[in-house]
């Protein structure tokens, strides 16, 4: 299994930003992407989610109404929409592919990750 994730960068606060991340390979047996977040000093932390059967979504409360995540029909591609974008969303940001909870998105839930990408919210 192998994810490729979009390029992050620099936005000024208030702008918006989309990443993508595309998985291939063995992917039947995993019903979640997402991405996690690491802000420095801090430790990562899962953001958002989406089951690529059911579509049911994830959002941690610091990103709930200015993030959007979201999948391709072919169930292989999933966006993360960030709109709103504060100073402090700025994190390397990971996507990761294995589970999807409704109410949680743990580490443990990812098995495989992509790249880690640089997403600075700054004027």
């Amino acid at each position: 299994v192998q994810l490729q994730a979009s390029e992050g960068g620099l936005v000024q606060p208030g702008g918006s930003l989309r990443l993508s991340c595309t998985a291939s390979g063995s992917i039947l047996d995993y019903y979640g992407i997402g991405w996690f977040r690491q802000a420095p000093g801090k430790e990562r932390e899962g953001i958002s989610c989406i089951n690529l059967r059911g579509g049911g979504t994830y959002y941690t409360d610091s990103v709930k109404g200015r993030f959007t995540i979201s999948r391709d029909n072919a169930k292989t591609t999933a966006y993360l929409q960030m709109s709103s974008l504060k100073p402090e969303d700025t994190a390397v940001y990971y996507c990761a592919i294995g589970g999807c909870g409704s109410n949680y998105y743990w580490e443990a839930m990812a098995d495989y990750w992509g790249q880690g990408t640089q997403v600075t919210v700054s004027s």
